[in-house]
């Protein structure tokens, strides 16, 4: 789940804003603009953008672990107003995901989804995770780690469709990519919070991985670039216990998982999983979906917009979706969230507004950057 290339994780701040403000031929002044690129290598050019720039300051290092930035008082103000309603439990493992020295009993006390994909609390004050939709024959429809430079032509495609979805992005993506952030908003997808380095939630401290949230969404990363609060987030490789879900509602956000995994993240990554893996994993979800395994509840599957093979995968499976769910909407337009942000100008429509095969996003007024 991780982005493909490494230069994302070794630029420092100072080579990130020069990165920012390289030229390149197109209009890259607002989102608009960008939406316009259809080569992908010029997509994936970098371009200037003060907005985002002039606030690096403020920020974590881009593709770093989070920490609390020294003076940054706000911050430790709402850490300090949520630590005490945080559970006693331990770190766990690597932020790599080694947990090979985790000694863990079997019940499952901190309801540790790696452990046992356990969606339930233990705890008290938490609510369930979701990882169904509690409509039938609805497909929960989402992609992870964007936003990607070269979304184009998949943005594009989704458009074509009429067809809406709920998009995870990671902090440090929004801070390289802002205008390809802002597209996520203008086209009517439901933003999610990806964390803002991508690691294992359960190692972090909870003070980190309090910030792994802040700075990612909190009137931070999203709400600088892209104009909202969002109010809901995915954990990297679904790594959550109790304690990091208060964090997480500590700042108002819900917990999204997952049911179904298409894997089209390991595809060139991890030996055996090949396109034929990928492609029969969607097929799995099909089949479940035309035998009637979704008739009281439907589902969630896990895809990404990673690079080009996961696009063009969701692209080419699509149509088979699309054939075997009455209904494909983002999560939040499945749990009738009418409003998926802090801010009260966005509204989604409700479940039951929206016509099969057809999502209506109420109210976008494009956010520019001048």
């Amino acid at each position: 789940m991780l982005p493909s290339s490494s230069l994302f994780q070794i630029l420092s701040i100072g080579a990130l804003s020069t990165y920012l403000f390289q030229g390149v031929h197109a209009d890259r002044t607002n989102e608009a603009g960008e939406a316009q690129i259809t080569d992908p290598d010029a997509e994936c050019t970098p371009y200037g953008f003060p907005l985002v720039s002039n606030a690096l300051p403020t920020f974590p290092t881009p593709w770093t672990p989070a920490t609390i930035l020294p003076g940054d008082s706000a911050a430790m103000a709402k850490w300090n107003s949520i630590q005490g309603s945080i559970p006693n439990i331990a770190p766990k493992g690597t932020l790599t995901g080694n947990f090979s020295t985790v000694h863990y009993t079997a019940d499952d006390p901190d309801c540790w989804w790696t452990f046992n994909n356990c969606v339930t609390p233990k705890a008290p004050g938490l609510v369930p995770d979701i990882a169904i939709m509690p409509e039938p024959q609805t497909l929960g429809y989402g992609f992870d780690d964007g936003p990607n430079c070269s979304h184009n032509a998949f943005y594009d495609y989704l458009t074509s469709q009429n067809q809406k979805a709920t998009m995870f992005y990671i902090g440090s993506n929004v801070m390289y990519w802002p205008l390809e952030a802002q597209r996520g908003l203008t086209d009517g997808h439901e933003i999610c919070v990806h964390t803002w380095s991508h690691k294992y939630m359960t190692s972090f401290s909870s003070q980190d991985a309090f910030a792994e949230l802040y700075y990612s969404s909190y009137l931070h990363s999203i709400k600088l670039v892209v104009g909202v609060t969002p109010t809901c987030w995915r954990p990297p490789y679904g790594d959550v216990d109790d304690r990091i879900r208060a964090i997480a509602k500590g700042l108002g956000l819900r917990t999204i998982l997952w049911k179904y995994d298409s894997d089209d993240w390991q595809f060139g990554s991890k030996p055996g999983v090949t396109q034929d893996t990928v492609e029969g994993n969607y097929q799995n979800l099909i089949n479940d979906a035309n035998k009637g395994t979704f008739s009281t509840a439907g589902a969630i599957i896990l895809t990404h917009e990673i690079n080009a093979f996961t696009m063009s995968e969701a692209i080419k499976m699509y149509p088979l979706l699309r054939a075997a769910f009455k209904n494909i909407v983002p999560v939040g337009v499945g749990y009738n969230v009418s409003q998926p942000y802090v801010e009260t100008n966005f509204t989604l429509p409700s479940f039951d507004q929206c016509k099969p095969h057809h999502i209506l996003i109420h109210l976008y007024t494009p956010f520019l950057i001048v």
